[in-house]
């Protein structure tokens, strides 16, 4: 019997959505969820936004808003429709609409978040959902699972990493299991806390062709790419410090990379990609980046 809340098939076999949907993380990008930046600020609970206090940077608001512009900008150019979340001043790290949902191939599913600041934007993700007849695939209640360790990699295959903490292994568990159900291979892989998510070291840039950085994975993950055919471009430890994988594909190999990962802006183009660069300096010393700060709606498959 189907959830009258989300539209799962307990048996598996759910159909996808005509349109709020997606197969890949490179096929175009239509349309676009991203988090407000009114009561955006630093953290101290992640390992980025410390290091970034410990040397000495400060957050500016103004700067901060040109840079989301920026950003703006670069999806209105390509093409790329943007929708955005209420804003609530309880919620300082909404901006990170990447965490608080993601899309699946059957539809948005609402996730679970780990930190306390973040617990309540399950709220204005699912009015959202609910405000635009956006049907929702499932809402994750086991445990905690956040959207930037899920990856819909390519057409059958979901890659999602876990560390025990921001994605818990009983969330992870019951992921898997509807993933699954509805014959899609599921790959999971744990790694250490202090990175936060997998899109801190890892992006896929275009079919076929990922970013990650080789030295803070281990062989499993890079064997597992490998036997897929996965070419990868790799980046270095400390271009993973400054968020430099953090990276958004636009589709039509084109990518949104920050303009300090000056490494992989280079070798992206090097592969023949189109890169759009924006500074994002002031979020990405917050703890996440562009890819962070951007929920795919809709993406026409690969």
């Amino acid at each position: 019997m189907q959830d009258p809340f989300f539209r799962r098939n307990a048996q598996g076999a759910t159909s996808r959505l005509d349109y709020w949907s997606m197969d890949s993380e490179y096929g175009e990008l239509q349309d676009v969820l991203i988090g407000p930046m009114e009561h955006y600020s630093w953290q101290k609970g992640n390992a980025m936004s410390l290091r970034s206090i410990r040397l000495g940077r400060e957050f500016d608001k103004h700067i901060a808003q040109q840079q989301y512009q920026e950003m703006l900008d670069v999806y209105q150019h390509c093409g790329v429709k943007t929708h955005f979340l209420k804003a609530d001043e309880n919620l300082p790290y909404q901006i990170y609409a990447r965490d608080s949902s993601v899309l699946t191939p059957w539809g948005p599913m609402i996730t679970q978040m780990y930190s306390p600041w973040r617990r309540g934007e399950w709220v204005a993700v699912s009015k959202f959902y609910q405000e635009n007849n956006i049907p929702v695939y499932e809402a994750v209640t086991a445990g905690a699972f956040e959207g930037g360790d899920f990856m819909v990699l390519e057409p059958g295959v979901i890659l999602c990493g876990y560390t025990g903490e921001r994605t818990s292994e009983a969330g992870l568990k019951q992921v898997r299991s509807w993933v699954e159900k509805e014959g899609w291979e599921f790959k999971s892989y744990q790694f250490d806390p202090y990175f936060l998510h997998l899109d801190v070291k890892f992006a896929m840039l275009s079919e076929k062709l990922a970013a990650v950085c080789t030295q803070a994975v281990e062989d499993e993950l890079l064997d597992w790419l490998k036997s897929r055919g996965i070419d990868i471009i790799d980046i270095s430890y400390r271009s993973v410090l400054e968020l430099g994988v953090n990276v958004v594909a636009l589709g039509n190999d084109r990518v949104l990379i920050p303009q300090a990962s000056k490494e992989l802006v280079g070798k992206a183009k090097a592969h023949g990609l189109e890169v759009y660069q924006p500074d994002m300096s002031m979020f990405t010393s917050g703890g996440g980046g562009v890819h962070c700060m951007c929920q795919p709606l809709s993406r026409k498959d690969a």
